[in-house]
């Protein structure tokens, strides 16, 4: 199994602290990531709750990509049922080919409900709002006949995006999925990647992960279409530190705060464990999927989520502060270093290697005796029949 490994950034940032410099470490993390040589980074789009201030995620990613060289940097995701579809595809296009091809496009039907309500939607609508913009997105990044079309909150007139993507035949395309099959559908539909964002414990208990992908096989055979694996993005709360009393003890205080005082209070989702605020990390992390340990333990995780999945293409750290700035560096250095190679193939020369040499030490040593013992000799012989000896 070879893995890509990224982050997926909604972002959260508490409440109660300079939003400009939030967003300013959002910057600095995903150019560290680059440094580090993660494969990826995802920005969400969100309009209230006070936690999550990115309003724009493609503009938030324009700015990075003038900070970082190899990172590939998606939407994550654009709400779709928010917007016009043409002008969707057009700001997309843009960026494209503004970062050379660096972009891929991550779609939603909206993270939080209260963000349809301010904007008067009605949140049984969003969902195949979704659907009817992405179908549209598609026909604009692919075609250039000229398209009319009357949807459900828009119109196009001989519609033409007269920048073409970058990358052809456009930005790869993937769908949030949590629970509900609606995502994987749509995701097969149309041969898509999938943001994962459940992949631990849900409301109504375990994800079958299995049991999801089979959902967009379905789909996508139904459309004629193909979904791979390596284009399935399982999206995971993580962080580490070198032991596990350390890594939890870090998180515990800003965790519980996020999960009991965002997550319970401000959005209204319910709990899935008991706590009290002291227990929240130890509980998510035996229940719901979270990874908060060492090294050994993400391999672990990700070696168990493999199994319950059948096969993914990437692991993305749902991006947290919970330990703070220099903390969650630590952490994604601990994650390159020591996970990330035992996932990409990157360490089976190195093992090899040692393993010849190994098997090979004891003639060496007695080569290296020998070598020594012969350049004694040689150089006694030397001495001895130098003149005026």
């Amino acid at each position: 199994m070879s893995l890509r490994f990224g982050t997926f950034l909604a972002p959260f940032h508490e409440p109660g602290e300079n939003p400009t410099l939030a967003l300013e470490r959002d910057l600095e993390l995903i150019a560290h990531l680059d440094r580090l040589g993660f494969d990826e980074a995802w920005v969400g789009e969100h309009h209230t709750t006070g936690w999550e201030t990115v309003a724009a995620p493609e503009i938030l990613l324009a700015v990075a990509a003038e900070r970082t060289r190899h990172i590939r940097l998606g939407t994550g995701a654009v709400s779709l049922p928010y917007h016009h579809p043409l002008i969707v595809a057009d700001r997309i296009v843009l960026l494209d080919h503004l970062t050379r091809g660096r972009v891929m496009f991550g779609v939603g039907p909206g993270g939080h409900l209260s963000d349809a309500l301010m904007l008067g939607l009605d949140p049984a609508t969003l969902r195949e709002r979704m659907a009817e913009a992405l179908d549209l997105i598609v026909r604009l990044f692919t075609e250039t006949e000229p398209l009319s079309v009357t949807g459900t909150w828009y119109r196009l007139n001989d519609a033409v995006l007269q920048l073409r993507p970058y990358q052809r035949p456009h930005p790869p395309i993937a769908v949030t999925s949590m629970e509900s099959p609606a995502g994987m559908q749509l995701a097969g539909r149309h041969g898509a990647g999938v943001l994962q964002l459940a992949a631990g414990k849900g409301p109504r208990g375990p994800i079958d992960l299995r049991a999801h992908w089979a959902i967009a096989q379905e789909s996508a055979a139904a459309a004629g279409r193909e979904v791979r694996r390596e284009d399935w993005r399982l999206v995971v709360p993580m962080h580490l530190a070198e032991t596990r009393r350390e890594a939890r003890d870090g998180v515990r205080e800003g965790a519980a705060r996020w999960l009991l005082g965002y997550v319970q209070t401000v959005t209204g989702r319910p709990a899935p464990v008991p706590g009290p605020a002291d227990r929240v990390v130890d509980q998510m992390c035996e229940a719901a999927g979270w990874v908060v340990g060492t090294p050994d333990d993400a391999v672990a995780a990700i070696e168990e989520l493999a199994e319950r999945s059948g096969g993914f293409g990437a692991l993305l750290v749902w991006g947290q502060e919970w330990a703070g700035r220099e903390a969650t560096h630590r952490s994604y250095e601990l994650l390159a270093r020591h996970v990330v190679p035992r996932f990409q193939g990157s360490l089976a020369g190195i093992e090899a290697s040692g393993v010849v040499a190994a098997a090979r030490a004891g003639d060496i040593q007695r080569e290296r005796v020998a070598g020594v013992e012969r350049a004694q000799t040689a150089y006694e012989r030397g001495r001895e029949g130098a003149p005026g000896r």
